[in-house]
């Protein structure tokens, strides 16, 4: 089997059995890949990692895209995106089926019931990390995470605005540039917002599948550090303005991309079935995952300019942190709807101390072992 060949075989490998988010799957690829196999060298690794910091899009799938780039080109690109998604999302959109099917069956209910209070502290937990690691102690940024927690709480939405804004807030207090050089970004970027109106119209007016691709290829343009960075974002829009799923299905649908191995925007695939079948999920899949392997390849041949623009770094940062913060303020938006009682309480403190205390837990098996909880509560209520 040729290099290239081996790579896609793992790639495909790593989404089938890869647990434990962006970070654990970033972790591994470099253990295996750099490592162990010595496919590839340190310094290819690290600039394959910094290109998906930078950019928007799943972490861990752009740096599988990236590193298929470097040894296949845009072929390489697409064969190892699409590796590394396939087993996740056939997981996903097989799990989608059983829920629709088996929906109305009590123990179902029931496990979901304690699934979505230990995502909460799941998700709660994700984002202290994420804060630590992208903010430090820089006090800018930390002040754009608050502003979109509050933000984001209060109004039980994300706003994207606010989120873009951000970056150019932090580029803007930090930029040693005159008014003349952004005047001229700004003109560079008017003749494209007739093109992105025209794309809405033909979308919005394309039925549900065009508007899933839609909405969900914007949704990948605002995940940036973490996957679940998407998940306010997708709250905003799936549940309340387009009602697509109630709050209850779409907490099952962050507990589902929790179940499963590989990215966890997979979350998109239960989405999307739940709304329009087969075809809705793999429509969701589609939008999401697209944009970040066109900025993958589009972004690589350029990657050490882009790299070397210290405004680049600050817009990214200042984005980094308003999404973080997002995800923080959802947490709280999340919470008042799965900790609903007691029980729900004890169940979501309990696995937030098991996360703190023990590093090395692993999230699936919390997750199911609060399902076995809410079934087992759910069921002596009942009685």
């Amino acid at each position: 089997m040729s290099r290239s060949g081996a790579l896609v075989t793992y790639f495909f490998r790593l989404g089938a059995v890869g647990f434990g988010g962006p970070i654990a799957l970033v972790a591994r690829m470099h253990r295996d890949l750099v490592e162990d196999r010595r496919w590839f060298r340190d310094t290819e690794y690290r600039e394959g990692l910094a290109l998906a910091q930078l950019a928007p899009g799943p972490l861990a799938a752009q740096l599988a895209m990236y590193l298929g780039w470097a040894r296949g080109g845009v072929t390489g690109a697409a064969l190892a995106g699409v590796a590394f998604v396939a087993p996740s999302l056939v997981i996903v959109l097989v799990l989608s089926a059983l829920y629709v099917r088996f929906d109305g069956i009590a123990w179902l209910q029931h496990a979901f019931y304690g699934v979505g209070a230990a995502v909460i502290a799941v998700i709660a937990r994700s984002t202290v990390r994420l804060a630590r690691t992208t903010l430090g102690g820089d006090g800018l940024l930390w002040a754009l995470f608050a502003i979109n927690a509050v933000v984001t709480a209060w109004t039980a939405s994300e706003r994207l605005t606010i989120i873009v804004g951000s970056g150019a807030v932090a580029v803007a207090l930090r930029a040693r540039a005159g008014r003349e050089r952004l005047a001229g970004v700004a003109a560079a970027l008017v003749p494209s917002w007739p093109l992105v109106a025209v794309a809405t119209d033909v979308l919005a007016r394309g039925g549900i599948i065009a508007q899933l691709l839609w909405f969900f290829a914007k949704a990948g343009l605002v995940v940036f550090g973490s996957g679940l960075a998407i998940v306010p974002f997708l709250y905003g829009g799936v549940v309340q303005r387009f009602g697509w799923l109630s709050e209850r299905q779409f907490l099952d649908a962050v507990a589902v991309s929790m179940l499963t191995p590989g990215p966890v925007v997979i979350t998109v695939a239960f989405i999307g079935y739940l709304v329009a079948g087969a075809a809705g999920g793999l429509a969701a899949a589609v939008g999401v995952f697209v944009p970040t392997f066109l900025v993958v390849v589009l972004a690589a041949p350029h990657f050490h300019r882009l790299t070397s623009s210290a405004r680049a770094r600050t817009f990214v940062d200042g984005v980094t942190a308003a999404a973080t913060g997002a995800l923080a303020g959802a947490v709280v938006v999340l919470g008042r709807r799965a900790i609903v009682d007691l029980p729900t309480a004890a169940l979501a403190a309990a696995t937030l101390a098991v996360l703190i205390g023990r590093r090395r837990t692993s999230e699936p098996i919390l997750l199911l072992a609060a399902a076995v909880v809410g079934i087992a509560v759910r069921g002596l209520s009942a009685r």
